[in-house]
C-alpha cells in the first residue's frame, strides 16, 4: 500500500489506539493562485509544501457528507487578519469561490493524515473582526445546467474554447495607465486612440497592478469624446488610483453581425441567428395577404 491509501491506514490505526494527537488543516487556494493554510492546533504544522497557521483561529462546524447527491456542506470561521485573510481581500472578491481541502491530521506525524473534504467557498461574510464562509462540495457542479440553449445570440464566452477568437491579436486590446478614475468604476483616459467609439463595451478590465491587481470588472459603457471614459457596471473592490496599469478587451454583443464584421469569427459563432423568434409562433394566415404555401412575416 502506498500513497494516500498508506497515509490512511496509517491515520486508522492511529485513532484505533485510542490516544490521539490529531487536529484539522485547511488549505484554501484563491483563483490568483494563492495558497493559505489553516489549523486549529495550537501549533502551525505543514505538509504537501504548505504552511498551516494556528494563528487565524480557524474552526468548523460538523461536516455533513452523503452517498447521494445531495450537497456536502459545513461553515469555516476564522479570524481576519493582515496576515491570512483579510476585510479588503474578501470585499474585493479575491477569496470568492475559492478551492477549499480538508485534512484530519496527526500533528505528531503528519504523514498520517486523510482528505476529509474537497470543495469550494459559498457564500462569505464578515464581521466583528472574523468572517464565515460556506464551504460547497464538489456535487454542487451537478447543480449546473447542462446541455446547449437554442438562442439568437452566441452562447460562447469571447476568447474561450468554443469561441476560439484570439485576444492577443493587434487592435483587440491595449495595457494602459489610470489618468483618472471615480468612485472604482469611471475611468478616463487622455491617450486611448486607435480604438472606436463603444468598442470596448461589454469586454473586460483588468487591474494589472496596484492595489486592486488581478480585480477583472465589466465595461457598461465606452464613450469617446474630447477624451476616453470607460464605465464599469460595479465598481471594483479595491482602491485604484491614477498611475496603476490596467488591460482593457475589446466587447462583444453575441451578435452574428458583431462576429463577422468586429471579429472576423462567424466560422465559430455559437448561436442561432435564423431561428424564428416568439412574433412568428403568434403569426396565423389572413385573407389580405398571399396564402402561397411560402413563409409567415
Amino acid at each position: 500500500m502506498s500513497g494516500a491509501g498508506a497515509d490512511n491506514a496509517a491515520l486508522f490505526a492511529h485513532l484505533a489506539t485510542g490516544t490521539t494527537t490529531v487536529a484539522r488543516a485547511w488549505a484554501v487556494t484563491r483563483a490568483d493562485g494563492l495558497v493559505l493554510g489553516f489549523t486549529d492546533h495550537d501549533r502551525d504544522i505543514a505538509f504537501d509544501g504548505i504552511a498551516f497557521r494556528a494563528s487565524s483561529g480557524m474552526t468548523a462546524s460538523a461536516l455533513l457528507q452523503t452517498t447521494g447527491l445531495a450537497i456536502d456542506n459545513a461553515v469555516a470561521m476564522g479570524a481576519l487578519s493582515d496576515a491570512s485573510v483579510t476585510e479588503a481581500d474578501i470585499v474585493a472578491g479575491r477569496f470568492d469561490g475559492a478551492r477549499v481541502q480538508i485534512w484530519l491530521v496527526n500533528w505528531a506525524d503528519v504523514s498520517q493524515r486523510a482528505l476529509q473534504f474537497t470543495g469550494h467557498f459559498g457564500q462569505l461574510t464578515r464581521g466583528a473582526g472574523a468572517f464565515h464562509a460556506e464551504l460547497r462540495g464538489l456535487t454542487e457542479g451537478l447543480n449546473a445546467p447542462q446541455g446547449q440553449v437554442y438562442q439568437t445570440t452566441c452562447g460562447a464566452v469571447l476568447g474561450d474554447g468554443r469561441c476560439r477568437f484570439d485576444m492577443s491579436q493587434t487592435g483587440y486590446a491595449t495595457e494602459v495607465a489610470v489618468e483618472g478614475v471615480t468612485g472604482g468604476r469611471v475611468f478616463r483616459f487622455a491617450r486611448l486612440a486607435g480604438f472606436e467609439d463603444r468598442w470596448f463595451e461589454r469586454g473586460r478590465l483588468v487591474v494589472l497592478s496596484g492595489a486592486a491587481r488581478g480585480l477583472v470588472g465589466i465595461v457598461k459603457n465606452d464613450r469617446l469624446a474630447e477624451d476616453r471614459m470607460v464605465e464599469l457596471w460595479q465598481a471594483l473592490g479595491a482602491q485604484i488610483v491614477p498611475g496603476d496599469r490596467v488591460r482593457i478587451e475589446a466587447g462583444c454583443d453575441k451578435l452574428a453581425a458583431t462576429c463577422r464584421l468586429k471579429f472576423a469569427n462567424l466560422s465559430n459563432f455559437r448561436g442561432f441567428p435564423d431561428i424564428p423568434g416568439t412574433d412568428w409562433l403568434t403569426s396565423y394566415p389572413v385573407s389580405s395577404g398571399v396564402n402561397d404555401g411560402g413563409a409567415l412575416t
